[in-house]
C-alpha cells in the first residue's frame, strides 16, 4: 500500500521534473537565439523578432515557476501511513476510476492500472476531500461511489 504510494508519488516527481527540464531548455535555447540575432537593415523586424523571443522566454519562465510551485506541493506531500479519509497524499479508488491526490499530472499508469493524478484544489478532488469508503458524490452529473481510501 504505501508502496503504491511511493510509486505514484515517484511518477509525479518525474512528471514535475521533466516540466522543469522542457521549460528551461525552451528558455536557453530563446535566450541563444536571441544572442545571435543581429541588427539588419530592417531595423522594425530585428525589433519585432527579439520582442517575439522575449515574449516566448516570458511565457516559458511562468512554465518554470508554476513546475517549481508543483514541486514544492509535492514536497510537502506524504507517502506513508494510511487515512480513513480523502486528503493529500490519499489514493482513492472509486466506481469511476482510481485518484493519487497530490497535483494535477494527468493519467498515471502503473502495470496494467491506471491513476488520475490530481490536486486537492481540483473540482474531483475538492470533492472527494474528506470522504471515506462507502461516501457518494457527483461532479458534472456524474454519480461518484468511494470505494477504498488508502
Amino acid at each position: 500500500m504505501n508502496d503504491l504510494k511511493k510509486q505514484l508519488h515517484q511518477l509525479c516527481l518525474d512528471f514535475v521534473k521533466q516540466r522543469i527540464e522542457n521549460a528551461q531548455l525552451a528558455i536557453q535555447s530563446a535566450e541563444q537565439s536571441a544572442a545571435e540575432d543581429t541588427k539588419s537593415s530592417a531595423g522594425d523586424k530585428y525589433e519585432t523578432g527579439r520582442e517575439m523571443l522575449q515574449q516566448e522566454t516570458d511565457r516559458n519562465m511562468a512554465q518554470l515557476t508554476e513546475a517549481n510551485k508543483l514541486l514544492v506541493a509535492l514536497n510537502r506531500i506524504g507517502t506513508s501511513g494510511q487515512s480513513e479519509t480523502v486528503e493529500e497524499g490519499s489514493v482513492v479508488k472509486t466506481n469511476n476510476g482510481s485518484f493519487y491526490i497530490s497535483v494535477s499530472a494527468g493519467i498515471l499508469k502503473l502495470g496494467d492500472d491506471s491513476y488520475f493524478a490530481i490536486s486537492a484544489a481540483s473540482p474531483i478532488g475538492v470533492k472527494m476531500l474528506g470522504c471515506k469508503a462507502g461516501d457518494e458524490f457527483s461532479l458534472n452529473g456524474k454519480a461518484y461511489t468511494i470505494l477504498s481510501v488508502m
